[in-house]
């Protein structure tokens, strides 16, 4: 059975989802509040998993994947009500990656 899920299809699951189970869309203003609230949380679990921050009570449990999970069902989000085409995206953004940065982090000494 595959498990695997394209950009498109999670954005038709999660507009479904949406529509059913979660009555509408927050608006965008809210949706882009949201989507930096769950960047927060993943930013402290990160800052405690492999910073130097110690873990709080109220951060145990915590699961790295849910909270990644939870930054881009936002981002889905704000991508199907502003009519982004994901799957375009990022095929776009890999294009202008491999044509600005071809030799960027090849030539970079800091990464060598």
């Amino acid at each position: 059975m595959k498990n695997d899920i394209t950009l498109a299809e999670a954005q038709a699951q999660v507009d479904e989802w949406i529509k059913t189970v979660g009555v509408r869309y927050f608006n965008e203003l809210t949706n882009m509040t949201i989507l930096m609230e769950e960047v927060g949380e993943l930013a402290r679990i990160m800052s405690r998993t492999y910073g130097e921050q110690s873990f709080k009570e109220s951060d145990k449990g915590r699961d790295l994947g849910d909270e990644m999970a939870d930054v881009l069902w936002v981002l889905i989000c704000l991508a199907n009500q502003t009519g982004v085409d994901l799957t375009e995206a990022m095929k776009k953004n890999f294009e202008k990656k491999n044509i600005r940065d071809l030799n960027r982090h090849k030539d970079n000494e800091k990464l060598k």
